[in-house]
């Protein structure tokens, strides 16, 4: 069974690249969202089901993961995956708006300005998940607005 948690939490082992994992995860992310929902496939429910399952089993890979890799190892990027997710729920699944979201959320995620950081103190899979988490929500609130005000 630890075989499929590593499986998972390295994102079908994309963590295993090491430096830069977690932002090849997350434009893996951009690409399958883009591929799989857009061209009229915007199904926000299956959108909001994809986002949850990742963040559920995300949590739980993360958490089993621990014992052997440490708290918090790079090679876990399912983080970053549900991070990206969350990033791009409700927005228009358009190039320039899923650019816009990748740019946000790795800056979010790297910089964790608004207490951020303080989600990785939080035990097993849930610190491992929620910064990204909180990072997502950030950069998709931001997005919101400027789909709003049509800045794109």
């Amino acid at each position: 069974m630890i075989q499929l948690h590593k499986l998972i939490s390295t994102s079908l082992g994309i963590g295993y690249i090491g430096k830069g994992g977690g932002t090849v995860a997350a434009v893996a992310t951009c690409l399958c969202w883009y591929f799989l929902l857009g061209g009229g496939n915007e199904l926000v429910l299956g959108q909001v089901g994809i986002t949850l399952l990742i963040t559920i089993l995300g949590v739980w890979s993360a958490n089993e993961v621990e014992p052997y890799w440490g708290k918090d190892d790079k090679k876990v990027v399912i983080d970053e995956v549900a991070g990206m997710c969350i990033s791009l729920l409700f927005i228009p699944v358009q190039v320039n708006y899923i650019l816009a979201a990748l740019v946000l959320f790795r800056f979010f995620d790297i910089v964790k300005p608004f207490y951020i950081r303080k989600t990785e103190k939080l035990a097993g899979g849930w610190g491992v998940m929620m910064d990204d988490v909180l990072s997502g929500i950030y950069a998709n609130v931001l997005l919101q607005l400027l789909v709003y005000l049509d800045l794109f």
